[in-house]
């Protein structure tokens, strides 16, 4: 049995991380989020020490550790830019730690992180849940087994509407998110890169505060892209998200498995068979390039939904409505 601490416990995805240590039969002895939202502990380790403070959550590591009891695994759920610090902080304490996606979202981070693991013997491991989707390990299985000069055509679409709180958030923010593009899509880049090869054009369309959408021109395919968080974009028969990737026009279907992921990467990782940093570096590199790039507009080989109507960004709506 593993000992655990998690970072960022009151998040959205910590319950995920929360579930997969139970389901892999191993211990949170403490937890740590600005917020203390966190009654969600009580339905897997209602024992487990939680902090709002971080100096504190820091301190009654240490404790453990001067009472011989060592933390294994530190989860890392916190927002994205503080993911650099927090990977460094479990490596003071002698953990390994598994990171949320993106892992950093600066491909020159990734290198000084790497260097850190020499030094220290300890090791980073990202979520990538989707290269543990059926559908996804299906259509790696035939892009491997194709012609080496089969070029796909591929449109990814992905809606996943949320209010006018994100807006508030951290997650708005592009620099500490990395904005849509990284926020949403950076799961979608890594699997792109991992079936079909390095990436050789890299194109966007648009970019603004509430979708991104643009061109990859990878080793075997060709692919449009699309995100979005507004949820006027989403199909009819659509209520809570939208998820679509077609492949030769072919729809890759997904499914509520979509929730299983996080135990089956621990699962992997407490075997030492999870993703590394090494792994990340093309999803991290094409998700930076899209946020630097400047957008051409609607021109040349672009997604359907681009031409989709904005939707106003609140900020300005209320803005306007105060005159």
């Amino acid at each position: 049995m593993k000992n655990f601490g998690l970072i960022g416990a009151a998040g959205y995805i910590a319950p995920r991380h929360m579930k997969a240590i139970k389901d892999t039969n191993n211990e949170l002895l403490v937890a740590y989020d600005k917020n203390d939202s966190v009654g969600i502990l009580d339905s897997y380790y209602p024992l487990a020490n939680f902090f709002t403070e971080f100096e504190q959550f820091d301190r009654q590591i240490e404790k453990l550790k001067s009472n011989q009891i060592f933390i294994d695994y530190v989860s890392i759920c916190s927002p994205n830019y503080f993911h650099d610090a927090h990977i460094r902080s479990a490596f003071r304490w002698g953990a390994n730690a598994i990171c949320e996606k993106p892992v950093v979202l600066n491909p020159w981070n990734l290198d000084l992180l790497m260097k850190m693991e020499e030094d220290c013997g300890k090791k980073v491991f990202n979520i990538l849940q989707l290269r543990y989707h059926p559908s996804i390990l299906k259509l790696k299985n035939k892009v491997d087994k194709s012609d080496d000069k089969k070029i796909f055509d591929v449109d990814l679409t992905y809606i996943t509407p949320r209010g006018n709180w994100y807006y508030s958030s951290w997650k708005g923010n592009i620099n500490k998110s990395g904005g849509i593009s990284t926020n949403i899509g950076i799961h979608f880049f890594d699997v792109l890169q991992w079936i079909f090869g390095n990436v050789n054009n890299n194109i966007v369309h648009i970019h603004n505060h509430d979708r991104a959408s643009g061109y990859l021109e990878f080793q075997k395919a060709r692919v449009r892209w699309f995100l979005s968080i507004d949820k006027n974009l989403l199909p009819k028969n659509s209520n809570i998200a939208y998820r679509s990737i077609k492949v030769d026009n072919h729809e890759i279907e997904f499914s509520n498995v979509f929730n299983d992921l996080h135990t089956e990467s621990y699962k992997q990782i407490l075997n030492n068979n999870g993703y590394s940093l090494v792994d990340c570096i093309n999803s991290v590199e094409i998700a930076y390039q899209i946020r630097h790039l400047k957008p051409i507009g609607l021109s040349g080989d672009y997604h359907p939904f681009a031409k989709k109507p904005l939707t106003e960004h609140p900020f300005k709506r209320k803005h306007n409505n105060e005159h």
